[in-house]
Protein backbone atom coordinates (compact mmCIF):
# COMPACT_ATOMS: atom_id res chain seq x y z
CA UNK A 1 0.00 0.00 0.00
CA UNK A 2 1.19 3.52 -0.66
CA UNK A 3 1.67 5.88 2.28
CA UNK A 4 -1.43 7.16 3.97
CA UNK A 5 -3.43 5.58 1.17
CA UNK A 6 -6.95 4.30 0.93
CA UNK A 7 -6.97 4.08 -2.85
CA UNK A 8 -3.79 2.49 -4.08
CA UNK A 9 -1.61 -0.44 -3.26
CA UNK A 10 2.01 -0.07 -4.22
CA UNK A 11 4.96 -2.40 -4.18
CA UNK A 12 8.48 -1.22 -4.78
CA UNK A 13 11.54 -3.28 -5.52
CA UNK A 14 15.13 -2.36 -4.81
CA UNK A 15 15.21 -0.30 -7.98
CA UNK A 16 12.16 1.72 -6.93
CA UNK A 17 9.76 -0.10 -9.22
CA UNK A 18 6.16 0.80 -8.54
CA UNK A 19 3.04 -1.05 -9.62
CA UNK A 20 -0.11 0.66 -10.79
CA UNK A 21 -2.98 1.37 -8.42
CA UNK A 22 -5.30 -1.55 -7.88
CA UNK A 23 -8.34 0.51 -8.72
CA UNK A 24 -8.85 3.98 -10.15
CA UNK A 25 -9.33 6.82 -7.72
CA UNK A 26 -11.63 9.79 -8.15
CA UNK A 27 -8.73 11.75 -9.65
CA UNK A 28 -7.60 8.92 -11.90
CA UNK A 29 -10.12 8.21 -14.66
CA UNK A 30 -8.95 6.44 -17.81
CA UNK A 31 -6.74 8.60 -20.03
CA UNK A 32 -9.39 8.63 -22.72
CA UNK A 33 -11.73 10.70 -20.54
CA UNK A 34 -12.91 13.71 -22.55
CA UNK A 35 -11.02 16.83 -21.61
CA UNK A 36 -8.19 14.94 -19.93
CA UNK A 37 -5.10 16.96 -20.76
CA UNK A 38 -2.36 14.47 -20.03
CA UNK A 39 -0.74 11.94 -22.29
CA UNK A 40 -1.95 8.41 -21.65
CA UNK A 41 0.15 6.17 -19.50
CA UNK A 42 0.80 3.79 -22.39
CA UNK A 43 3.66 3.19 -24.85
CA UNK A 44 3.69 5.40 -27.90
CA UNK A 45 6.42 3.81 -29.98
CA UNK A 46 5.55 1.57 -32.92
CA UNK A 47 5.30 -2.11 -32.13
CA UNK A 48 4.21 -1.50 -28.52
CA UNK A 49 7.68 -0.60 -27.20
CA UNK A 50 7.70 1.87 -24.33
CA UNK A 51 9.49 4.95 -25.61
CA UNK A 52 9.61 6.72 -22.27
CA UNK A 53 12.96 7.39 -20.62
CA UNK A 54 14.66 5.12 -18.11
CA UNK A 55 18.06 5.11 -16.33
CA UNK A 56 20.83 4.40 -18.81
CA UNK A 57 19.06 6.30 -21.59
CA UNK A 58 21.08 9.39 -22.65
CA UNK A 59 17.81 11.37 -22.66
CA UNK A 60 17.22 10.38 -19.04
CA UNK A 61 20.64 11.71 -18.07
CA UNK A 62 20.06 14.97 -19.95
CA UNK A 63 16.63 15.35 -18.41
CA UNK A 64 17.93 14.66 -14.91
CA UNK A 65 20.72 17.22 -15.28
CA UNK A 66 18.41 19.82 -16.84
CA UNK A 67 15.81 19.56 -14.09
CA UNK A 68 18.55 19.38 -11.46
CA UNK A 69 19.77 22.78 -12.73
CA UNK A 70 16.21 24.11 -12.81
CA UNK A 71 15.88 23.06 -9.18
CA UNK A 72 19.16 24.79 -8.34
CA UNK A 73 18.02 28.04 -9.93
CA UNK A 74 14.55 27.88 -8.36
CA UNK A 75 15.66 27.31 -4.78
CA UNK A 76 18.69 29.62 -5.01
CA UNK A 77 16.41 32.48 -6.08
CA UNK A 78 13.47 31.59 -3.88
CA UNK A 79 15.48 31.60 -0.66
CA UNK A 80 18.22 34.05 -1.64
CA UNK A 81 17.38 36.42 1.24
CA UNK A 82 16.89 33.79 3.96
CA UNK A 83 20.49 33.64 5.19
CA UNK A 84 20.71 37.44 4.94
CA UNK A 85 17.79 38.38 7.18
CA UNK A 86 19.92 39.73 10.05
CA UNK A 87 21.78 41.99 7.58
CA UNK A 88 18.54 43.10 5.91
CA UNK A 89 17.08 43.89 9.35
CA UNK A 90 20.07 46.05 10.20
CA UNK A 91 20.36 47.79 6.83
CA UNK A 92 16.67 48.63 6.48
CA UNK A 93 16.01 49.13 10.19
CA UNK A 94 13.26 46.51 10.47
CA UNK A 95 12.50 43.66 12.87
CA UNK A 96 13.13 39.96 12.29
CA UNK A 97 9.42 39.44 11.68
CA UNK A 98 9.30 42.20 9.05
CA UNK A 99 12.46 40.95 7.33
CA UNK A 100 11.05 37.41 7.19
CA UNK A 101 8.43 38.71 4.73
CA UNK A 102 11.15 38.77 2.05
CA UNK A 103 11.04 34.97 2.26
CA UNK A 104 7.31 34.57 2.92
CA UNK A 105 6.38 36.85 -0.01
CA UNK A 106 8.39 34.75 -2.46
CA UNK A 107 7.02 31.43 -1.27
CA UNK A 108 3.53 32.90 -0.99
CA UNK A 109 3.68 34.19 -4.57
CA UNK A 110 4.70 30.76 -5.73
CA UNK A 111 1.91 29.11 -3.76
CA UNK A 112 -0.73 31.40 -5.29
CA UNK A 113 0.45 31.13 -8.90
CA UNK A 114 1.49 27.50 -9.12
CA UNK A 115 -2.03 26.36 -10.08
CA UNK A 116 -2.52 28.96 -12.87
CA UNK A 117 0.97 28.11 -14.16
CA UNK A 118 0.06 24.43 -14.22
CA UNK A 119 -2.96 25.30 -16.39
CA UNK A 120 -0.70 27.13 -18.83
CA UNK A 121 1.62 24.12 -18.93
CA UNK A 122 -1.32 21.89 -19.89
CA UNK A 123 -1.99 24.10 -22.89
CA UNK A 124 1.44 25.33 -24.00
CA UNK A 125 3.73 22.55 -22.77
CA UNK A 126 5.85 21.82 -19.71
CA UNK A 127 9.18 22.86 -21.23
CA UNK A 128 7.79 26.13 -22.60
CA UNK A 129 6.31 27.18 -19.26
CA UNK A 130 9.43 26.22 -17.29
CA UNK A 131 11.62 28.19 -19.71
CA UNK A 132 9.43 31.29 -19.52
CA UNK A 133 9.19 31.06 -15.73
CA UNK A 134 12.94 30.92 -15.27
CA UNK A 135 13.47 33.77 -17.74
CA UNK A 136 11.16 36.11 -15.82
CA UNK A 137 12.45 35.01 -12.42
CA UNK A 138 16.13 35.58 -13.24
CA UNK A 139 15.29 39.00 -14.71
CA UNK A 140 13.57 40.00 -11.47
CA UNK A 141 16.50 38.51 -9.57
CA UNK A 142 18.82 40.99 -11.23
CA UNK A 143 16.55 43.85 -10.06
CA UNK A 144 16.23 42.74 -6.41
CA UNK A 145 19.60 44.22 -5.31
CA UNK A 146 18.36 47.70 -6.25
CA UNK A 147 15.21 47.63 -4.09
CA UNK A 148 15.16 50.99 -2.22
CA UNK A 149 12.96 49.89 0.70
CA UNK A 150 11.52 46.86 2.45
CA UNK A 151 8.19 47.35 0.67
CA UNK A 152 9.84 47.36 -2.75
CA UNK A 153 11.98 44.37 -1.81
CA UNK A 154 8.95 42.37 -0.65
CA UNK A 155 7.04 43.28 -3.84
CA UNK A 156 9.90 42.14 -6.08
CA UNK A 157 10.26 38.93 -4.10
CA UNK A 158 6.52 38.22 -4.46
CA UNK A 159 6.80 38.75 -8.23
CA UNK A 160 9.83 36.49 -8.34
CA UNK A 161 8.01 33.74 -6.47
CA UNK A 162 5.02 34.02 -8.82
CA UNK A 163 7.32 33.65 -11.82
CA UNK A 164 9.11 30.66 -10.34
CA UNK A 165 5.77 28.88 -9.89
CA UNK A 166 5.99 27.52 -13.42
CA UNK A 167 8.94 25.26 -12.59
CA UNK A 168 7.49 23.06 -9.84
CA UNK A 169 4.08 23.22 -11.54
CA UNK A 170 5.51 21.60 -14.66
CA UNK A 171 8.57 19.56 -13.67
CA UNK A 172 6.79 16.67 -11.94
CA UNK A 173 4.20 16.47 -14.73
CA UNK A 174 6.97 16.42 -17.35
CA UNK A 175 8.68 13.55 -15.56
CA UNK A 176 5.44 11.62 -15.03
CA UNK A 177 4.80 11.78 -18.79
CA UNK A 178 8.30 11.22 -20.13
CA UNK A 179 9.85 8.78 -17.61
CA UNK A 180 8.89 5.13 -17.10
CA UNK A 181 7.03 4.47 -13.84
CA UNK A 182 9.88 2.32 -12.52
CA UNK A 183 12.25 5.28 -12.59
CA UNK A 184 9.82 8.01 -11.50
CA UNK A 185 10.77 8.13 -7.80
CA UNK A 186 14.46 8.26 -8.75
CA UNK A 187 13.90 11.02 -11.33
CA UNK A 188 11.85 13.17 -8.96
CA UNK A 189 14.39 12.52 -6.23
CA UNK A 190 17.10 13.99 -8.46
CA UNK A 191 14.95 17.07 -9.11
CA UNK A 192 14.42 17.49 -5.37
CA UNK A 193 18.19 17.02 -4.91
CA UNK A 194 18.66 19.99 -7.25
CA UNK A 195 16.35 21.97 -4.97
CA UNK A 196 18.58 21.15 -2.02
CA UNK A 197 21.76 22.13 -3.88
CA UNK A 198 20.14 25.39 -4.95
CA UNK A 199 19.00 26.14 -1.43
CA UNK A 200 22.45 25.35 -0.05
CA UNK A 201 24.50 27.21 -2.66
CA UNK A 202 22.28 30.27 -2.48
CA UNK A 203 22.64 30.55 1.28
CA UNK A 204 26.35 29.71 1.48
CA UNK A 205 27.34 32.02 -1.37
CA UNK A 206 25.23 34.89 -0.08
CA UNK A 207 26.63 34.44 3.42
CA UNK A 208 30.26 34.87 2.42
CA UNK A 209 29.66 37.51 -0.26
CA UNK A 210 27.47 39.55 2.09
CA UNK A 211 30.14 39.45 4.80
CA UNK A 212 32.49 41.34 2.47
CA UNK A 213 30.22 43.40 0.22
CA UNK A 214 26.75 43.45 1.78
CA UNK A 215 23.47 41.70 1.12
CA UNK A 216 22.68 43.55 -2.11
CA UNK A 217 25.78 42.30 -3.89
CA UNK A 218 25.10 38.83 -2.50
CA UNK A 219 21.61 38.54 -4.01
CA UNK A 220 22.98 39.95 -7.28
CA UNK A 221 25.52 37.13 -7.44
CA UNK A 222 22.71 34.61 -6.97
CA UNK A 223 20.85 36.25 -9.86
CA UNK A 224 23.84 35.74 -12.16
CA UNK A 225 24.19 32.10 -11.03
CA UNK A 226 20.51 31.52 -11.79
CA UNK A 227 20.91 32.98 -15.29
CA UNK A 228 23.62 30.40 -16.05
CA UNK A 229 21.48 27.55 -14.71
CA UNK A 230 18.45 28.70 -16.72
CA UNK A 231 20.38 28.82 -19.98
CA UNK A 232 21.89 25.37 -19.40
CA UNK A 233 18.45 23.98 -18.50
CA UNK A 234 16.93 25.13 -21.78
CA UNK A 235 19.80 23.70 -23.83
CA UNK A 236 19.74 20.32 -22.09
CA UNK A 237 16.06 19.45 -21.59
CA UNK A 238 14.80 17.13 -24.37
CA UNK A 239 11.66 18.07 -26.26
CA UNK A 240 8.67 16.19 -24.81
CA UNK A 241 7.36 13.21 -26.75
CA UNK A 242 4.28 12.32 -24.72
CA UNK A 243 2.72 15.70 -24.02
CA UNK A 244 -0.76 16.34 -25.44
CA UNK A 245 -2.15 19.88 -25.19
CA UNK A 246 -5.21 20.26 -23.03
CA UNK A 247 -7.93 22.82 -22.65
CA UNK A 248 -7.65 26.16 -20.88
CA UNK A 249 -11.40 26.26 -20.31
CA UNK A 250 -11.99 27.10 -16.64
CA UNK A 251 -14.77 24.52 -16.41
CA UNK A 252 -12.45 21.70 -17.44
CA UNK A 253 -9.63 22.86 -15.18
CA UNK A 254 -11.90 23.36 -12.18
CA UNK A 255 -13.34 19.90 -12.73
CA UNK A 256 -9.85 18.41 -12.71
CA UNK A 257 -8.93 20.27 -9.52
CA UNK A 258 -12.19 19.19 -7.89
CA UNK A 259 -11.48 15.55 -8.75
CA UNK A 260 -7.99 15.76 -7.23
CA UNK A 261 -9.28 17.35 -4.04
CA UNK A 262 -11.92 14.59 -3.80
CA UNK A 263 -9.16 11.97 -3.65
CA UNK A 264 -8.36 11.18 0.03
CA UNK A 265 -4.84 10.01 -0.82
CA UNK A 266 -3.97 13.24 -2.63
CA UNK A 267 -5.45 15.34 0.17
CA UNK A 268 -3.25 13.58 2.69
CA UNK A 269 -0.16 13.97 0.52
CA UNK A 270 -0.85 17.70 0.13
CA UNK A 271 -1.18 18.09 3.90
CA UNK A 272 2.01 16.11 4.52
CA UNK A 273 3.97 18.31 2.12
CA UNK A 274 2.66 21.48 3.77
CA UNK A 275 3.49 20.27 7.28
CA UNK A 276 7.01 19.15 6.40
CA UNK A 277 7.66 22.53 4.78
CA UNK A 278 6.28 24.35 7.82
CA UNK A 279 9.06 22.77 9.86
CA UNK A 280 11.73 23.52 7.30
CA UNK A 281 10.64 27.09 6.63
CA UNK A 282 10.54 27.99 10.30
CA UNK A 283 13.88 26.39 11.19
CA UNK A 284 15.92 27.79 8.32
CA UNK A 285 14.37 31.25 8.45
CA UNK A 286 15.31 31.73 12.09
CA UNK A 287 18.52 29.71 12.49
CA UNK A 288 20.57 32.66 11.21
CA UNK A 289 19.26 34.89 14.00
CA UNK A 290 19.97 32.27 16.64
CA UNK A 291 23.56 31.71 15.52
CA UNK A 292 24.28 35.43 15.01
CA UNK A 293 23.18 36.23 18.57
CA UNK A 294 24.93 35.43 21.86
CA UNK A 295 26.25 33.03 22.99
CA UNK A 296 27.37 31.98 19.48
CA UNK A 297 27.76 35.40 17.77
CA UNK A 298 28.93 33.82 14.51
CA UNK A 299 29.93 36.10 11.60
CA UNK A 300 27.70 36.20 8.53
CA UNK A 301 29.98 34.03 6.38
CA UNK A 302 30.03 31.26 8.97
CA UNK A 303 26.24 31.50 9.42
CA UNK A 304 25.83 31.10 5.67
CA UNK A 305 28.12 28.07 5.68
CA UNK A 306 25.74 26.35 8.09
CA UNK A 307 23.58 25.77 5.03
CA UNK A 308 26.13 23.28 3.73
CA UNK A 309 23.94 20.93 5.73
CA UNK A 310 21.72 21.01 2.63
CA UNK A 311 24.11 18.46 1.11
CA UNK A 312 22.45 15.98 3.44
CA UNK A 313 19.17 16.81 1.72
CA UNK A 314 20.75 16.12 -1.67
CA UNK A 315 21.78 12.64 -0.55
CA UNK A 316 18.49 11.97 1.26
CA UNK A 317 16.34 12.98 -1.73
CA UNK A 318 18.44 10.92 -4.14
CA UNK A 319 18.22 7.88 -1.85
CA UNK A 320 14.48 8.19 -1.20
CA UNK A 321 13.66 5.60 -3.84
CA UNK A 322 15.81 2.97 -2.12
CA UNK A 323 14.25 3.83 1.23
CA UNK A 324 10.77 3.34 -0.21
CA UNK A 325 11.95 0.01 -1.59
CA UNK A 326 12.89 -1.14 1.90
CA UNK A 327 10.17 0.38 4.05
CA UNK A 328 7.33 1.17 1.68
CA UNK A 329 6.01 4.68 1.31
CA UNK A 330 4.26 4.84 4.66
CA UNK A 331 7.34 3.44 6.39
CA UNK A 332 9.52 6.04 4.68
CA UNK A 333 7.19 8.81 5.86
CA UNK A 334 7.32 7.51 9.44
CA UNK A 335 11.12 7.43 9.23
CA UNK A 336 11.24 10.96 7.80
CA UNK A 337 8.93 12.33 10.51
CA UNK A 338 10.84 10.62 13.32
CA UNK A 339 14.18 11.86 12.00
CA UNK A 340 12.87 15.43 11.72
CA UNK A 341 11.47 15.37 15.27
CA UNK A 342 14.73 14.03 16.68
CA UNK A 343 16.62 16.83 14.93
CA UNK A 344 14.29 19.48 16.32
CA UNK A 345 14.78 18.24 19.88
CA UNK A 346 18.55 18.01 19.43
CA UNK A 347 18.70 21.59 18.13
CA UNK A 348 17.56 22.83 21.55
CA UNK A 349 21.01 22.00 22.94
CA UNK A 350 23.35 24.83 23.84
CA UNK A 351 26.27 23.17 22.04
CA UNK A 352 27.03 24.22 18.45
CA UNK A 353 28.04 20.68 17.32
CA UNK A 354 24.74 19.30 18.66
CA UNK A 355 22.79 22.07 16.93
CA UNK A 356 24.52 21.19 13.66
CA UNK A 357 23.70 17.51 14.15
CA UNK A 358 20.09 18.51 14.78
CA UNK A 359 20.06 20.47 11.50
CA UNK A 360 21.47 17.42 9.70
CA UNK A 361 18.59 15.28 10.97
CA UNK A 362 15.96 17.93 10.22
CA UNK A 363 17.28 18.38 6.69
CA UNK A 364 17.55 14.67 5.94
CA UNK A 365 14.08 13.97 7.30
CA UNK A 366 12.49 16.86 5.43
CA UNK A 367 13.95 16.09 2.02
CA UNK A 368 13.12 12.40 2.37
CA UNK A 369 9.51 13.16 3.26
CA UNK A 370 9.20 15.71 0.46
CA UNK A 371 10.62 13.37 -2.20
CA UNK A 372 8.37 10.49 -1.12
CA UNK A 373 5.19 12.59 -0.96
CA UNK A 374 5.76 14.48 -4.23
CA UNK A 375 6.57 11.29 -6.17
CA UNK A 376 3.40 9.69 -4.76
CA UNK A 377 1.37 12.60 -6.15
CA UNK A 378 2.91 12.18 -9.61
CA UNK A 379 2.19 8.46 -9.58
CA UNK A 380 -1.36 8.69 -8.21
CA UNK A 381 -2.76 11.17 -10.74
CA UNK A 382 -3.07 9.62 -14.20
CA UNK A 383 -4.74 12.69 -15.67
CA UNK A 384 -4.38 16.38 -14.88
CA UNK A 385 -0.91 15.62 -13.54
CA UNK A 386 0.17 19.25 -13.69
CA UNK A 387 -2.84 20.27 -11.58
CA UNK A 388 -2.18 17.44 -9.11
CA UNK A 389 1.45 18.52 -8.80
CA UNK A 390 0.43 22.18 -8.61
CA UNK A 391 -1.92 21.55 -5.72
CA UNK A 392 0.89 19.76 -3.89
CA UNK A 393 3.32 22.58 -4.59
CA UNK A 394 0.76 25.17 -3.54
CA UNK A 395 0.22 23.41 -0.21
CA UNK A 396 3.97 22.94 0.13
CA UNK A 397 4.80 26.60 -0.30
CA UNK A 398 1.89 27.74 1.83
CA UNK A 399 3.59 25.61 4.48
CA UNK A 400 6.84 27.44 3.81
CA UNK A 401 5.20 30.85 4.18
CA UNK A 402 3.41 29.77 7.36
CA UNK A 403 6.60 28.28 8.75
CA UNK A 404 8.61 31.42 7.99
CA UNK A 405 6.04 33.78 9.50
CA UNK A 406 4.86 31.73 12.48
CA UNK A 407 8.38 30.55 13.17
CA UNK A 408 9.55 34.17 13.32
CA UNK A 409 6.71 35.15 15.64
CA UNK A 410 7.43 32.16 17.88
CA UNK A 411 11.13 33.06 17.94
CA UNK A 412 10.33 36.66 18.86
CA UNK A 413 8.10 35.59 21.75
CA UNK A 414 9.78 32.40 22.98
CA UNK A 415 13.22 32.21 21.43
CA UNK A 416 14.48 29.14 19.60
CA UNK A 417 12.34 26.81 21.73
CA UNK A 418 9.25 28.59 20.31
CA UNK A 419 10.36 27.86 16.74
CA UNK A 420 11.07 24.24 17.67
CA UNK A 421 7.62 23.96 19.24
CA UNK A 422 5.99 25.02 15.97
CA UNK A 423 8.05 22.40 14.16
CA UNK A 424 7.12 19.59 16.55
CA UNK A 425 3.42 20.35 16.16
CA UNK A 426 3.82 20.11 12.37
CA UNK A 427 5.69 16.77 12.62
CA UNK A 428 2.96 15.43 14.89
CA UNK A 429 0.51 16.33 12.13
CA UNK A 430 2.52 14.34 9.56
CA UNK A 431 2.57 11.26 11.78
CA UNK A 432 -1.13 11.56 12.61
CA UNK A 433 -2.13 11.81 8.94
CA UNK A 434 0.01 8.80 8.03
CA UNK A 435 -1.43 6.75 10.91
CA UNK A 436 -4.98 7.58 9.84
CA UNK A 437 -4.14 6.59 6.27
CA UNK A 438 -2.65 3.31 7.47
CA UNK A 439 -5.81 2.46 9.41
CA UNK A 440 -8.06 3.39 6.50
CA UNK A 441 -5.97 1.23 4.18
CA UNK A 442 -6.41 -1.76 6.48
CA UNK A 443 -10.17 -1.26 6.55
CA UNK A 444 -10.27 -1.08 2.76
CA UNK A 445 -8.20 -4.26 2.50
CA UNK A 446 -10.60 -6.10 4.80
CA UNK A 447 -13.59 -4.81 2.83
CA UNK A 448 -12.04 -5.95 -0.46
CA UNK A 449 -11.50 -9.43 0.93
CA UNK A 450 -15.11 -9.53 2.13
CA UNK A 451 -16.36 -8.61 -1.35
CA UNK A 452 -14.09 -11.07 -3.12
CA UNK A 453 -15.96 -14.04 -4.71
CA UNK A 454 -15.81 -17.29 -2.73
Amino acid sequence: MSPASTRASTTVDARTSVTSPISPSPSSPPPSTPGAPDAPDIPSAPGGADSRMSPGDPRFRRTSLALFLAGVATFALLYSTQALLPLISGDLGVSAGDASWTVAAATGGLAVFVLPMSALSERYGRRTVMTASLAVAVTVGLLVPFAPSLGALVALRALQGAALAGVPASATAYLAEEVRPRALVTAIGLFVAGNSVGGMSGRVITGWVAQEWGWRVAVGVIGVLAVACAVAFRLLLPAPKHFRPGSLRPRVLLGTVRDHLANPLLRRLYAIGALFMTVFGGVYTMIGYRLAEAPFSLPQGVVGSIFLVYLVGTVAASASGRLVGRLGRRGALYAAGGTTAAGLLLSLAGSLPLILLGLVLITGGFFTGHAVASSAVGRTATRGRAQASALYQSAYYVGSSVGSTVGALAFHSGGWSGTVGVGLVAVAGVVTITVLGTRAARVERVERRGLAPA
